[in-house]
């Protein structure tokens, strides 16, 4: 049933961002291999990697759009206008809903390069969508009919949030969900590292790390409980919890934080 509603899903590029979203979208049972093609700049790696979730890999980006009803834009941001201009007419033509992951693309320009009858969403994804925890963020202006959200919705809400944002905060929405996961494996791996530091095997300490940072966001989605207010119910007065919060903000922790947004912001 959600096959026929999402029809066939074609790739235009295929590196990891699109890897992920396949990974997540088949193992969720949303779609099957076998409704999906795509194309890439290196044609032997693509066989060798559509291969794994039974992708069709097929040669050019004229291909994908002739067989497929969604066509996801995958590649770099720079190389958007390159591969889309020889197919513009065959987009326009199907009525292919293309839903971009290229950072920094907007409806206006796609809507400058493909005319104004394309039928485009622009989102970013994150690389957890790969499991089906991933984060979707979806540019609030959009000009998919009805019928081609519904199929974007039946594709990405199973797998995401999905989170609409207006074209001026797509940049520092990514930051907190699309790079920030570097910064959080990061502490992950510090957290495992003071593990191990005091006897623990590498693996646990790992494990736990995950575990609890997963278990403090489902807690919050499901109670929006302030993260303050969630800090404070552990932090008992004088007890261990409050010494190692006071050791982090004499640190700087979070004007850290901060910080690295800020660094990615203002590129």
């Amino acid at each position: 049933m959600t096959t026929q509603i999402l029809g066939n899903i074609g790739f235009i590029g295929y590196g990891n961002m699109a890897q992920a979203i396949v990974r997540g979208a088949v193992q969720a049972g949303i779609v099957q291999g076998e409704h999906i093609v795509a194309c890439a700049r290196h044609f032997e790696k693509l066989e060798h990697t559509a291969s794994q979730f039974g992708v069709h890999a097929l040669h050019t980006a004229q291909e994908v759009c002739e067989a497929s009803e969604a066509v996801i834009i995958a590649v770099k941001p720079h190389q958007v206008a390159e591969v889309l201009k020889p197919i513009a007419n065959c987009i326009v033509k199907r009525n292919i809903a293309i839903i971009s992951v290229a950072a920094g693309w907007t409806l206006e320009r796609y809507q400058e390069l493909l005319g104004m009858n394309a039928h485009v969403q622009c989102i970013i994804p994150n690389t957890p969508i790969a499991v089906g925890q991933g984060v979707t963020l979806a540019e609030t202006a959009h000009s998919l009919t009805d019928n081609q959200l519904s199929m974007f919705h039946a594709l990405f809400e199973p797998i995401s949030l999905i989170e609409r944002v207006d074209a001026a905060h797509m940049n520092i929405a990514m930051c907190l969900s699309s790079c920030a996961p570097a910064f959080t494996a990061m502490y992950i791996e510090a957290l495992g590292d003071a593990g191990v530091k005091y006897g623990l095997q590498r693996d646990c300490a790992y494990r736990l790390a995950a575990k609890m940072i997963e278990g403090v966001g489902a807690l919050y989605m499901d109670t929006r409980v302030h993260p303050g207010a969630m800090k404070d119910a552990v932090c008992s007065p004088g007890g261990t919890t409050i010494r190692g919060v006071a050791e982090l903000e004499s640190c700087g922790f979070r004007g850290d934080v901060i910080a690295a947004v800020d660094a990615i912001e203002n590129k």
